[in-house]
């Protein structure tokens, strides 16, 4: 993702959030249809617009650029497709839901930008090795360019603050995705301009630099994705806030091993409580339910396995 790598909190308020899961669950997939829609809108004609300027201006970095809008389309009817996917209800084989479903897609986007990439830079070494015969670029390449470099920064600027309301990963891979082409965008105004001043290799440099941009967020995306699929667990700023919401509970003297697991944006908990030896099975199970029910309603955790132990 190079330097423009994403950071989303991932630990919660206990004060301001208190949504169940199921209802997280239901407002990321109303967050991902909404905003997904606008970018393939978007997609659609600058993707068309930039491929047909880029050929009749003869600009192989146009061009590229406008393959790399092209996979953002592809891209956005897989985030739909996972978002309708992982808001179904649990049944009898997956008994935890369908959220992981969100983890393949981004895994899958990852692949996608990698095999993308390395597409561009395949076509971008192999003109650069004919520079001889790079024409120049015509004037109107430049201001399609300026307008992809517009649009792409608003269409970012826009799914992000969205993906960050509902706090998606997915949705924030996606949104970045938007951003690496109106990065790409500025580095193919560079390379036309240059072009038509007289340096006509800075257009395939350009589609060059662009390829590199789009295979480093692929393998960005596409390893962060395999982790979370091999379970690894929540940060640790999360994990202490959990931790802290179970130890507030009444009656319990004691939380340890604690351990998570990334269920796409949700998180499965198990975790062992200390009570008082004295009280009765009652009392104890009573205790680990009110802790459940904290953490549930406070954090994007899924499901709370608790084991009571006597302190």
């Amino acid at each position: 993702m190079s330097a423009l790598h994403p950071h989303v909190d991932q630990a919660d308020n206990p004060d301001s959030d208190s949504e169940t899961p199921q209802a997280l669950v239901e407002s990321r997939a109303l967050a991902a249809n909404r905003s997904t829609w606008v970018s393939v809108v978007v997609n659609v004609v600058l993707s068309t617009v930039q491929v047909v300027v880029g050929v009749l201006t003869k600009s192989q970095a146009l061009v590229a650029d406008g393959v790399h809008s092209l996979s953002d389309l592809v891209s956005d009817f897989v985030v739909l497709w996972a978002s309708r996917h992982s808001k179904k209800d649990p049944d009898a084989d997956h008994p935890y839901g369908h959220q992981r479903f969100e983890n393949a897609a981004s895994l899958f986007l990852g692949v996608l930008l990698l095999a993308v990439g390395a597409g561009m830079l395949w076509n971008a070494t192999q003109l650069i090795q004919h520079h001889d015969e790079i024409p120049t670029v015509d004037a109107s390449a430049l201001w399609v360019a300026l307008a992809a470099l517009v649009s792409k920064e608003l269409l970012f600027r826009y799914m992000l603050m969205v993906a960050k309301e509902v706090k998606s990963s997915m949705l924030v891979a996606n949104a970045w995705h938007a951003r690496s082409d109106a990065a790409s965008s500025l580095v193919v105004g560079l390379g036309i301009l240059g072009n038509m001043a007289g340096y006509p290799l800075l257009d395939p440099i350009a589609a060059l630099i662009v390829g590199l941009m789009v295979a480093k967020m692929g393998w960005g995306f596409g390893w962060s994705a395999l982790h979370d699929l091999l379970d690894r667990s929540a940060d640790l700023a999360e994990v202490a806030a959990i931790t802290d919401t179970i130890r507030q509970t009444e009656g319990v003297r004691d939380v340890h091993d604690l351990r998570t697991r990334k269920m796409g944006d949700m998180i499965l908990v198990d975790v062992h409580l200390g009570v008082d030896k004295h009280l009765t099975v009652e009392a104890g199970h009573a205790i680990a339910v009110d802790a459940q029910e904290r953490v549930l309603q406070r954090h994007r955790v899924l499901s709370l396995m608790t084991h009571v132990d006597p302190v």
